[in-house]
């Protein structure tokens, strides 16, 4: 946060909601019950697919918790879902750093080292650069770290980029097809004031005071 001052309170505020979803918190900056600043912060865990209950029964068995027999004897597996996962992030990142952009301030997504490594590989990742301040959209990647007192995260590696650069990740041409339809559309608009032309006809000669006569 750009405009932070020493004094000033730090609050961590859920569920902000803004065009095109919510965002999970928001990092404030508070001086006498006035927001001076904030960042907005993404958190991303790992869907899973299929049914994860046949395992969390045989673990209650292991633990000496009585369950039925059938639930402990089904097959049926589940698994992390990493390509969901990480498209649906993506296009709600997508969805949400314009509005950062247009505010001048910053959005971050936490997610787990393992996650962002799926999605380096499998999206469009090769144009995100070392976090740099004057980007809106940053990733923070956080490894599992196992210890004899517990376990703990710790922050890994810092990436930036801006709503175009979360467009490439997606494979989208968002900026380009935007300036486009807005040119089609003025023109569009003017075309009751336009000139038809026939194969063969002269181009109208321009009548603006700075044509030069070259004879």
């Amino acid at each position: 946060m750009t405009l932070h001052e020493p004094g000033n309170e730090l609050r961590i505020v859920p569920e902000i909601a803004v065009p095109g979803g919510s965002i999970d918190y928001c990092l404030a900056s508070v001086r006498s019950g006035k927001v001076i600043d904030f960042i907005g912060i993404e958190l991303q865990t790992l869907d899973t697919t299929g049914t994860v209950w046949p395992e969390r029964q045989r673990f209650l068995q292991r633990h000496g918790v009585s369950v039925r027999d059938v639930d402990v004897a089904s097959g049926k597996s589940f698994g992390m879902n990493w390509k969901m996962t990480a498209k649906t992030i993506l296009m709600q990142l997508h969805h949400k750093i314009h509005t950062f952009e247009h505010l001048s301030k910053h959005l971050v997504l936490v997610v787990q080292d393992c996650l962002i490594d799926y999605m380096q590989r499998e999206f469009s990742f090769e144009h995100i650069q070392d976090a740099r301040l004057g980007n809106p959209m940053h990733f923070h990647s956080y490894e599992l770290l196992a210890e004899a007192s517990g376990y703990r995260i710790q922050l890994t590696k810092r990436w930036s980029t801006d709503g175009n650069g979360i467009a490439q990740c997606l494979g989208l041409q968002t900026s380009p097809r935007v300036e486009l339809e807005v040119m089609l559309r003025q023109i569009e608009e003017k075309l009751q004031q336009s000139s038809l032309l026939f194969v063969g006809q002269p181009l109208p000669v321009s009548t603006h005071e700075d044509v030069t006569d070259d004879s």
